[in-house]
């Protein structure tokens, strides 16, 4: 997973001079292909060695991304570069398989951050150390006013930087507010990530970071009379999400009206950061293929030339080439169609319901995971993460799926059979098989 998680963030080869010159390379070195290979085959080893577990896990899974998997795998028949979205396919089930065989062995409740949490601060401690040795290749070089002076550190750019930043610092105050860590290692790492998240001046991430750190301290401060409708909130603060997100790409006609409270104190459009002609370019796309798009992942090549799809925009913005439509949503739809965007939105509401039955038996848990979805709902708005194979973002969120549903199933698996007996355990070493310890069978008479 380490190793997984850092090739997603560093560029290719980390080769930091040629992203002063161009985006990162859009085919992989030997090394880079021979890494892919050993996490998809480890990942598929570990998967058939706990083939019982996983068929069994299977069902508890969140089943949409299990159908967008099948739809993507589906859309090579229709793709406009069917070689590009097999390769993309290949990533796609590689970050599966390796998230999957990742809670399916020395599985425990915080493993998910655990884990997770050091990775992301080694990185953003080493872009500190990396921007103070070699500024000229991590900080921004550009003259543009956005990208100014803005850190991208060992990233690719300032937006991935800061989507680190956030994403470390709300694992960071959930284990300070949740005591998994000493406060002073959650000082300690928090400020690596705050400080990471100011050099990195995404104001996309700053926003996020601070409605999420709001809703974790409702989350796991709220007083125990409010706690029953928490729930309420979460479930109001996702559908809010939602409607912004369909005003933002103006599926719903009138649905703009809403947003003019919000947009007169943000001093902002709808569209957020200007990029109205990015979004109208693709828009037009999408009316070429509206249900089911024109292909996983088919649409965004390393360089356009002439004759591919993507060569519209250097035809209409000139030099400029985005790379990604800065909107999630809109690149489901462009890749999948509406087909695609409406399994999007059920695999939404299911993560949102599942986290949330997490709360009945890990409250803590529960918080972490709803955290992460409010904070990648928000930042979809502008970046493109939602199923993609090119963010980091999608690492995590598929983690997370996975780990929600072991915990899941881990309370499934212990009213059936009984919890671990660790004490028994532990008085014969490490290497015995922990003994199961009967759950006692229900009180039986009035009021039980």
């Amino acid at each position: 997973m380490a190793v997984l998680l850092v090739m997603m963030i560093v560029p290719e080869g980390f080769d930091y001079v040629t992203l002063m010159t161009q985006d990162a390379p859009g085919s992989g070195s030997a090394i880079s292909r021979a890494l892919w290979l050993m996490l998809l085959t480890s990942g598929a080893l570990i998967v058939l060695w706990r083939v019982r577990l996983a068929s069994v896990l299977l069902r508890a899974l969140n089943p949409f991304l299990l159908l967008f998997i099948c739809i993507a795998i589906a859309s090579v028949a229709w793709s406009i570069d069917p070689s590009l979205t097999v390769r993309r396919l290949i990533r796609l089930c590689t970050i599966v398989l390796v998230c999957a065989g990742f809670v399916l062995v020395g599985w425990h409740p915080r493993r998910f951050q655990a884990v997770v949490r050091p990775v992301l601060t080694i990185v953003l401690a080493g872009s500190i150390c990396f921007g103070l040795l070699f500024p000229e290749l991590a900080i921004h070089q550009e003259t543009s006013v956005e990208l100014l002076g803005a850190w991208r550190g060992l990233a690719t750019h300032k937006n991935g930087l800061g989507a680190l930043a956030c994403i470390a610092l709300i694992l960071w105050f959930h284990a300070g507010l949740t005591r998994e860590v000493r406060p002073l290692f959650a000082v300690a790492g928090g400020a690596i990530a705050l400080t990471c998240l100011a050099l990195s001046r995404s104001s996309t991430s700053l926003v996020a970071t601070g409605f999420v750190a709001v809703i974790l301290l409702v989350l796991l401060r709220a007083p125990r009379g409010l706690r029953p409708y928490l729930p309420y909130f979460v479930v109001t603060l996702a559908s809010m999400l939602l409607v912004y997100a369909l005003a933002v790409l103006d599926l719903v006609p009138g649905l703009g009206t809403l947003l003019a409270p919000v947009t007169a104190l943000t001093d902002k459009g709808t569209t957020l950061t200007g990029r109205t002609q990015i979004w109208t370019i693709i828009a037009d796309h999408i009316r070429l293929h509206p249900f089911f798009g024109s292909g996983y992942a088919a649409y965004w090549t390393g360089a356009p030339t002439g004759g591919t799809d993507a060569y519209e925009f250097i035809q209409r913005m000139g030099a400029f080439y985005p790379g990604s439509a800065h909107n999630g949503y809109l690149d489901v739809v462009n890749d999948l169609g509406w087909v695609g965007f409406l399994c999007l939105l059920a695999y939404m509401l299911t993560f949102v319901r599942q986290s949330l039955q997490l709360a009945a038996l890990d409250r803590n848990q529960s918080a972490l995971y709803v955290a992460l979805y409010l904070q990648q709902a928000l930042t979809n708005l502008t970046e493109s993460h939602w199923f993609s194979v090119r963010s980091v973002d999608f690492v995590i969120m598929t983690l997370a799926t996975f780990a929600v549903a072991r915990g899941l199933l881990d309370h499934r698996l212990h009213l059936a059979f009984g919890a671990p007996d660790l004490t028994v355990a532990a008085r014969f070493g490490t290497a015995a098989r922990p003994l199961l310890r009967p759950v006692p069978p229900p009180r039986q008479g009035v009021g039980a």
